[in-house]
C-alpha cells in the first residue's frame, strides 16, 4: 500500500501537509505536495480524504490483495464516496458517513 500524488492535479493547497498525522508531506519548490518518506506512511488515508482535487490516491498492491487497485474519495456533504479502481478499469463504490469514518 502506498500513496500516489498526481502532480498534474495537485494545486499545493497544503491540506495534506496540515492534516497528515505522521507529518509526512511537504510542499516542494514546484509548489506541489511530496511525501518525505513513503515508507513511513501507515495508510490512514487522511490525505486521500482531505485532498479537494483527488490528486492523492492510495495504491493497493498485491501484498494486501489489491492487485494494483487505486482508491480515491469524493465528498458530498457528510457522505464520503470511496472509489476503488482496478487496473482493468473495474470500479467499486463504497459510501460512508464522514462523522463515523474515523470513529474507531
Amino acid at each position: 500500500m502506498s500513496i500516489r500524488i498526481n502532480p498534474k492535479k495537485c494545486i499545493g493547497c497544503r491540506k495534506c501537509v496540515e492534516e497528515c498525522p505522521g507529518n509526512l508531506f511537504v510542499i516542494g519548490e514546484d509548489n506541489k505536495a511530496h511525501m518525505r518518506d513513503p515508507r513511513d506512511c501507515w495508510g490512514c488515508a487522511t490525505c486521500v480524504k482531505i485532498c479537494p482535487l483527488n490528486a492523492i490516491s492510495m495504491y493497493l498492491g498485491a501484498d494486501i490483495g489489491g492487485d494494483g487497485t487505486s482508491m480515491i474519495v469524493k465528498h458530498s456533504g457528510n457522505v464520503l464516496h470511496w472509489i476503488f479502481e482496478s487496473p482493468d478499469g473495474m470500479k467499486l463504490f463504497v459510501e460512508t458517513d464522514r462523522t463515523e469514518s474515523n470513529k474507531y
